[in-house]
């Protein structure tokens, strides 16, 4: 059955008619996906790059005054690593690559070999960063996302064993 006197389809009901350049294919009447709200990306949906940098401001404020953390960074000022981490943040969570093209595959486990990374650097970088992640008031899911990268990265930089006791 059509919707038009002459046998064709209207625009607005077509299934999987090819979509005007630059959008997503319409997959079923009333896709949600191929609507212009919806974006690809998790770094579209919280915001782009003024989340990301607000994420990185609050969490390098945390580090600045952190006794064990502040050392691991060779540079006097934080702007370098703040824009390191910045760019490494944007790429993987699917804004620009700029990441990539300055400084080639993160290798983030090789990149912070130098440092001794023990469970107690591990647990300071993610208190600072648990401020930073809260600063932003995302929606639960996407906070919920990015926290559980956050947990994950940050155990998997752990390279030394924490100090002995006495």
């Amino acid at each position: 059955m059509s919707d038009t006197a002459n046998g064709q389809q209207s625009p607005s009901t077509q299934v999987n008619a090819a979509p005007p350049a630059g959008e997503r294919p319409q997959l079923m009447r009333n896709d949600p996906f191929s609507q212009p709200a919806y974006t690809d990306s998790f770094y579209d949906a919280v915001g782009g790059h003024e989340t990301f940098v607000k994420l990185i401001d609050v969490f390098y404020d945390g580090v600045a005054g952190d006794p064990l953390l502040r050392p691991m960074y060779p540079e006097e000022d934080l702007g370098p690593a703040k824009r390191r981490f910045l760019m490494f943040l944007e790429q993987y969570w699917g804004g620009p690559t700029t990441y990539s093209q300055e400084r080639g595959h993160p290798r983030l486990r090789m990149r912070h070999m130098p440092f001794r990374v023990t469970p107690e650097a591990k647990d300071r970088w993610l208190f600072h960063m648990r401020a930073a992640v809260d600063a932003l008031q995302l929606p639960a899911l996407y906070e919920g996302t990015l926290w559980d990268y956050m947990e994950r990265a940050a155990l998997t930089m752990v390279n030394s064993p924490s100090p002995a006791q006495p």
